[in-house]
């Protein structure tokens, strides 16, 4: 009989992108998420998230919706279709009820208003995640 794993051993193996196009978010992000045991990288265009997403698929994708190159809720529907299993998190500064709408009719399971805190991100986690 296999020992059980705990929820941490379970937890490392967890990845995320972060797809924002602040570096000081990306970090903050990052640092956050990697406190709770979870792999991170982050890109900082749809571009680049694209080439990354080519790479494997992380088991949570937060999307900020200004990017240099577009719109993360015109990204949605992409990241879905290849990847079904990821949990996408709108990270974004504007947080008007509409976009928060608009986000959960794309398809994302969580939506965040920038500036966030760590329990926020803590709490998604814990919503989001087995």
């Amino acid at each position: 009989m296999r020992p059980r794993e705990s929820p941490d051993i379970m937890r490392a193996e967890l990845t995320a992108l972060i797809v924002d196009d602040e570096p000081d978010v990306c970090y903050l992000l990052s640092a956050i998420l990697k406190n709770r045991n979870l792999r991170t990288n982050f890109v900082n265009s749809i571009n680049e998230a694209k080439r990354a997403l080519r790479e494997g698929t992380p088991s949570l994708i937060f999307l900020d919706n200004h990017l240099p190159d577009g719109y993360g809720l015109d990204f949605i529907e992409e990241i879905k279709k290849e990847h079904p299993l990821a949990k996408i998190i709108m990270i974004t500064a504007f947080d008007a009820h509409d976009d928060r709408e608009n986000a959960y009719s794309e398809g994302v399971d969580y939506f965040i208003g920038k500036p966030f805190t760590r329990e926020v991100i803590f709490q998604t986690l814990e919503t989001l995640l087995p």
